[in-house]
């Protein structure tokens, strides 16, 4: 599966959106890049040609970048004149707080050591920033799935209300999925942090961490298949399948892949987006909307998440490990070679050899982190992020038009969520 393909089908920008949000004209991108990565979409994205309008972000010139990683940014220019504030996780944080609750209970088990395990990042105070779950209630009601109101009686409240919940179950599964990688993933990188406090491998061995993965991802299952939707069950394994490919993809790279941009690209698309877009794709199914409407939902998790990643990469470098939880530097001090190193090798050929040396020894690194500050390596990351944004909010402008204000919101804050995922810096 390519994961890129046509970018250029965006070829309308509109300067006032209507959600009243306006972007400026963006400069031209990644020019004279030499893969296809850099100039492609996935083989599914949204074919805006036709749609309303199409979202673009704005790159302003960037000043005073002297070789310097920290001082390699861009920024987004927004008028919000006519337009309320909109705080996506306040949109939800009611039905989060139910969610949060219904998940301590789902992990629990009968085994002490595995129960402490098991709910070891669903305890309060270190739940994470809850992105995935707020992405796919935003997602419900922006597919024009109400929150129930329940001072009314009768059968199409009660219908509401067993939609609601099933897709309530979808971000559930998805948040139970996406802490049994995080576990596994903390085991194979040997990780000794996470969200700020000591990873689970750290705290309680090794394997005990791979068994509270595999309870979660076993209590993902039986809630997955409550839903008695084959469809469903089908996209939610498959992204546990991607989850097991992306990982295996990344340790066992021969030179010509490590050094590619495309490996890069689906080998991220399998271990972050493929959760998000297929969990939104379910989100629009069980709504029972039409497969237009499932296949936009689908592209707004994909590049959301493909965009969420490249900025990761570059928090990796620009970051501190107190703002990100884990420590900083942890790609590259892996040997796992992400998009700003890419970049930087295709100004610097010859940081291909010290890639291929590996960076064991220490003074590697140091080699490699000055070619990237002397490149563009980290510029060009986050350009390739507001690409992606561009698609991802591409997707949620050409949704049916709907009047309703909590659509309405709903979508305006899953705009501004892919405006917060290029502009965090945690």
């Amino acid at each position: 599966m390519l994961i890129y393909r046509g970018l250029s089908r965006i070829s309308r920008i509109s300067k006032k959106t209507s959600f009243g949000r306006r972007w400026l004209p963006s400069h031209p991108l990644l020019s004279g890049a030499s893969h296809s990565a850099a100039a492609a979409a996935a083989d599914s994205s949204v074919k805006v040609l036709g749609c309303r309008e199409a979202y673009s972000w704005s790159l302003p010139a960037l000043h005073g970048i002297r070789h310097q990683i920290h001082h390699q940014s861009s920024s987004v220019i927004e008028d919000t004149d006519s337009q309320e504030q909109l705080d996506p996780f306040s949109l939800v944080a009611d039905e989060l707080s139910i969610l949060a609750k219904r998940l301590r209970s789902m992990v629990v088990a009968e085994v002490p050591k595995l129960a402490s395990a098991a709910e070891y990042f669903f305890k309060m105070g270190v739940e994470g920033k809850r992105f995935r779950p707020t992405v796919l209630l935003l997602m419900a009601t922006a597919l024009n799935v109400r929150v129930p109101e329940p001072l009314h009686d009768g059968v199409e409240d009660a219908l509401a209300t067993e939609l609601r919940t099933r897709q309530q179950c979808i971000a559930e599964i998805t948040e139970m999925i996406h802490v049994a990688s995080l576990l596994h993933d903390d085991v194979l990188d040997d990780a000794d942090t996470r969200r700020g406090i000591g990873s689970l491998n750290f705290v309680m061995g090794n394997k005990l961490a791979v068994l509270a993965g595999d309870f979660l991802l076993s209590r993902a299952c039986v809630a997955l298949a409550s839903l008695k939707n084959t469809e469903v069950v089908t996209l939610l394994a498959t992204v546990v399948e991607h989850l097991v490919t992306g990982e295996t993809m990344q340790m066992t790279t021969s030179s010509d892949q490590r050094c590619s941009m495309d490996y890069y690209m689906q080998k991220t698309y399998y271990k972050t987006a493929s959760l998000i877009s297929n969990s939104c794709k379910a989100i629009a199914l069980l709504a029972g909307q039409t497969a237009e409407v499932a296949i936009l939902a689908f592209d707004y998790g994909k590049n959301l998440g493909l965009a969420y990643q490249l900025i990761d990469d570059v928090l990796d470098f620009t970051g501190t490990s107190a703002s990100l939880g884990k420590g900083s530097l942890s790609d590259i001090q892996h040997g796992i070679i992400t998009a700003p190193i890419l970049f930087a090798m295709e100004e610097f050929p010859q940081l291909r050899t010290v890639v291929e040396q590996g960076f064991e020894d220490s003074s590697n690194v140091d080699i490699a982190l000055e070619y990237l500050g002397k490149s563009r390596g980290i510029q060009k990351t986050r350009e390739l992020a507001v690409k992606h944004a561009n698609l991802a909010a591409a997707a949620i402008d050409c949704l049916p038009e709907n009047n309703d204000e909590d659509v309405r919101k709903s979508r305006r804050a899953l705009l501004d969520l892919t405006h917060r995922v290029i502009t965090r810096n945690k």
